[in-house]
């Protein structure tokens, strides 16, 4: 029996979707779903670009801005703010508007950012019209979660690992991108609205792209219980500490970089953007390896040893600082950007198996177990996304004391190594040591490698 073709009413969207169907997906779901998830990819991406605008920005405002280190931090952590802020409310917000019409709806308010930062980028501006305008490309941080939700929606179980993995991939490579854009404008001696110039047009172009080729799936329902029943669960605010220490160190870092090399190393805005790219090109390369060292070996080992790792290169970072060794710094601070990518892989690997594991213990089975693991899974994805992305506000506030207490990022460093620590005795305790009441590891690493987990996100 062919399976029935997805039918659609005004506006793009499509009543029946049932991927799970081999036949269905074969016939028709595929190419829909492999279509939406293009275009979802490229909002993504921009997104991502508006939300890391000003950490390129910065490097444009010489001293004729009349700004201090401290002021630019201070910007760069409200931008931060708003992005995780308004993760919590775009994670809900496909099912009241749809997929496509929120894709269009969020790659339009970019425009706002955009035109407003074009607006007032010039001396004399005042400090306080830059931060207004820095909030509001906060937005642009939320574009994550209102994209994994609607992809999500559109793939199989069996297909979901490599969709999200795609979408998240494409999505965080919007940092590295539009460094290397700003490298290759500094670089031609173009001021930030030539930046601005080249990204007001694509802004334009991803709303035009999702409006045209993308749809809206009606099956898509919010549950509202669900957000309840997870932010009443230990576990997800556990997993959002953890993931402070991994996506927070990922994003504060990107935001940071580069102002670490030029006010810590004396670097011109062009030497920093030669330098501040490859990091966060790196790391968002390997998270789905992350992911994928996870299902072989257990997120929680993979994250505990994770720790470790940054740990160890951020006690470098502060050798080499103290010393001025550029080559150094710039080496290890690499090689934390990487383990920052593949942390941000294990910790959310891990969480679908929490929660299946606690429907395991509550004695659901089968496709109950499936439901109920899904459900808190996918809910507590959004929280722990919103608040693991706090951690890059705390990143960039803890390099703003640092310098105006020490002169140097020294101070900054020594909290982040204590904090990683404290997070390798979190995933010790709660998931590798079993203790009486928790959810036993070898449960969790059982259930990381069902089908449920959004393996490479």
């Amino acid at each position: 029996m062919t399976p029935p073709a997805p039918t659609r009413r005004s506006g793009r969207w499509i009543e029946h979707w049932d991927p799970e169907d081999e036949g269905f997906w074969q016939a028709t779901g595929e190419r829909i779903a492999r279509r939406n998830l293009w275009f979802s990819v490229l909002s993504e991406h921009i997104g991502f670009s508006v939300w890391t605008l000003w950490s390129v920005l910065v490097l444009f405002m010489g001293p004729e801005y009349g700004l201090t280190p401290a002021d630019k931090f201070l910007l760069t952590s409200v931008v931060t703010l708003v992005g995780a802020v308004v993760r919590v409310p775009y994670t809900f917000a496909v099912a009241v508007f749809g997929g496509r019409n929120w894709t269009i709806i969020s790659a339009s308010l970019l425009l706002v950012p955009t035109v407003a930062a074009f607006a007032v980028m010039e001396p004399g501006t005042s400090y306080s019209t830059f931060l207004l305008v820095g909030l509001l490309a906060g937005i642009g941080g939320g574009n994550f979660a209102s994209s994994m939700t609607n992809i999500n929606a559109f793939f199989p179980l069996r297909r979901k690992g490599w969709a999200l993995g795609l979408n998240a991939g494409g999505g965080n490579i919007g940092v590295p991108v539009i460094q290397l854009t700003a490298l290759a404008v500094i670089g031609a001696s173009g001021g930030p609205r030539v930046l601005l110039g080249i990204y007001i047009p694509l802004v334009v172009v991803a709303a035009v792209m999702a409006a045209v080729f993308m749809d809206n799936l009606a099956s898509v329902k919010n549950d509202t219980g669900a957000a309840k029943d997870a932010a009443r669960d230990a576990h997800t605010w556990i997993m959002a500490v953890l993931y402070i220490g991994t996506f927070g160190s990922f994003i504060g870092y990107s935001f940071a970089f580069g102002q670490v090399l030029t006010n810590g190393f004396g670097r011109t805005p062009l030497q920093a953007a030669y330098l501040t790219f490859i990091g966060p090109l790196l790391g968002s390369l390997v998270r789905p390896l992350g992911g994928r060292l996870a299902d072989r070996y257990g997120g929680a080992r993979i994250t505990l040893w994770n720790y470790v790792g940054m740990a160890a290169a951020t006690a470098v970072l502060v050798v080499a600082g103290m010393r001025k060794s550029l080559p150094l710094f710039v080496c290890v601070f690499v090689v934390l950007f990487v383990l920052s990518g593949l942390g941000n892989g294990s910790t959310f690997k891990m969480i679908p198996g929490i929660f299946q594991a606690k429907a395991l213990a509550k004695g659901l089975e089968g496709e109950a177990a499936v439901a109920y693991g899904r459900r808190l899974s996918g809910a507590s994805m959004g929280l722990i996304g919103a608040v693991g992305a706090l951690g890059g506000v705390g990143i960039n506030l803890a390099f703003r004391q640092s310098f105006l207490s020490y002169g140097s990022g020294t101070g900054a460093f020594l909290a982040f190594l204590a904090y990683y620590g404290v997070c390798f005795v979190v995933t010790w305790a709660v998931y590798l040591r079993r203790p009486a009441g928790q959810v036993p590891a070898t449960a969790v690493a059982a259930q990381e490698k069902t089908q449920l987990s959004y393996a490479e996100v």
